[in-house]
């Protein structure tokens, strides 16, 4: 399997070339065609032009799924098939009730279902059920286990490996001898996830001590409650990095070591570039988030459900292969990740159009985006 750099562009090129393929097929197949599935399993939902694609996202703690995944993916879909339509709901975190939302998608006769598990591992048992209905499964952002037609995401080891050598450069001589507190959820079954498994090996043996401790939700109150027991336990001064799973958990610790009055913060590292932890990394109060290019992402997993609504074979669209332990070759777009801080917000989550400099840079920081020369003046 081919792996993507540790600074990776991701697929625009490539989604390029899935919307001009897609268009080819759409002119080919005419808008109200949907012919047959290319591996001779009967289409959910009929012939009709209106196909129904299905939508599963696994919370609505994280503000990216509400802000940025579901909406590209509504657009993207209705760009490519305006018959089509989008059916949605989100798991709140639990894989039962995911595995119901499956089962309710195969019994609205969705013909093709975009699926970020909750646990990659609960849900197969739905996929199967999923694919002997005749639909099939573009998993989303996490390789679900079971017979999926394709698979978008960014490389979770990626992600793990850019967080890993952010906290070392933040810390630089003092790694050593720093302790580390980890903020990180396993997933339901149990497990570390490979993301994790990627930080860790960067930090093993070049920190002093890592302080793991597990929330249960995906919480910001989950995260300051333990980070104020990470304060009260190892105390105040004994803290001198954070890894933060992502911008949720990381705005919960800086919150608590805030109230605990420990000046200067720690450096906290997180990923998902959600706004407010942009804004907390230009003022100082995160280092680092992980920009994942969510739209890329989002656009490719659009692409491929409508073509495979179409009864097409998205094989020669993918870039890459993968196997989920289940099923293998299954075809692949890989979206690019990129380390967001101070001095790079400009060139990331801005130039590519994420966020816009008005929606950064409101009042309480305006002083820190002039000293990142986002706006003109002087701090």
């Amino acid at each position: 399997m081919t792996r993507p750099s540790a600074r990776t562009t991701g697929p625009r090129l490539r989604t390029r070339r899935i919307a001009i393929a897609l268009t080819a097929v759409l002119l080919a197949a005419g808008t109200g065609a949907c012919g047959t599935a290319s591996d001779g399993r009967t289409p959910v939902g009929g012939h009709s032009g209106a196909a129904t694609i299905g939508l599963l996202l696994p919370e609505n703690q994280a503000t990216r799924y509400e802000a940025f995944d579901r909406p590209f993916i509504e657009r993207r879909v209705e760009e490519l098939c305006p018959a089509c339509r989008v059916t949605y709901a989100d798991a709140q975190g639990d894989p039962v009730l995911q595995r119901q939302q499956v089962n309710a998608m195969i019994s609205r006769g969705v013909k093709v279902l975009i699926l970020d598990a909750v646990d990659v591992k609960a849900v197969r048992p739905a996929v199967v059920e999923a694919r002997r209905a005749g639909m099939s499964v573009v998993a989303y952002d996490r390789l679900a286990e079971g017979p999926v037609s394709a698979f978008t995401g960014q490389s979770e080891a990626t992600v793990g490996r850019l967080q890993g050598e952010a906290l070392l450069a933040a810390l630089g001589p003092r790694a050593a001898s720093a302790r580390i507190v980890w903020l990180d959820a396993l997933s339901p079954a149990g497990r570390p996830s490979e993301r994790e498994k990627a930080a860790r090996s960067v930090l093993r043996g070049r920190v002093r001590t890592i302080s793991t401790y597990r929330p249960a939700r995906w919480d910001a109150a989950d995260a300051y409650a333990l980070m104020a027991g990470a304060v009260a336990k190892l105390g105040a001064h004994r803290i001198d990095g954070v890894y933060a799973a992502n911008d949720v958990l990381a705005g919960g610790a800086v919150s608590a070591l805030e109230a605990a009055y420990i000046r200067p913060l720690p450096p906290v590292i997180a990923q998902d570039a959600e706004l407010s932890a942009v804004q907390r990394v230009l003022d100082g109060r995160q280092y680092m988030t992980v920009h994942k290019r969510v739209k890329d992402e989002a656009y490719a997993a659009a692409e491929a459900a409508v073509a495979l609504s179409r009864g097409e074979k998205v094989d020669g669209m993918a870039e890459d292969t993968v196997s989920n332990g289940t099923a293998s070759r299954i075809p692949t777009f890989w979206a690019g990740a990129e380390p967001v801080t101070a001095r790079t917000v400009k060139d990331t989550v801005v130039k590519d159009g994420t966020y816009t400099v008005a929606q950064i840079c409101t009042a309480p920081y305006r002083a820190a985006c002039v000293k990142a020369g986002l706006l003109p003046g002087r701090t």
